[in-house]
């Protein structure tokens, strides 16, 4: 049984700027973004231990297409989104591993 999954109010911030950002780029673009971002969150309900924890309890999936990443914790009873970034943020922008 997949595990509920829980996103920060930044993640729904990131989405509407990357999809505001793509869609300026080239029409359709942005929706593309958001599928690929979709999907990128439907794996890591379905196989969270897949991806690589990448600082401390930290786990990262990459979104397919784009220079983003979804970072996200395991929890007992639930998987939290804590960021959706582009790979060229500042490392200390980056989520850290806090429990809130």
């Amino acid at each position: 049984m997949a595990s509920r999954v829980v996103f920060r109010r930044q993640v729904g911030r990131d989405l509407a700027a990357a999809f505001q950002y793509y869609e300026a780029q080239q029409a359709g673009l942005g929706e593309n973004f958001l599928a690929a971002a979709r999907s990128s969150f439907d794996a890591v309900q379905r196989h969270p231990e897949m991806f690589a924890a990448v600082h401390g309890e930290v786990r990262r999936a990459v979104v397919s297409r784009f220079p983003y990443a979804v970072f996200y914790r395991i929890e007992q009873h639930r998987i939290v989104v804590l960021r959706l970034l582009h790979f060229a943020r500042d490392p200390k922008k980056w989520p850290q591993a806090r429990r809130t």
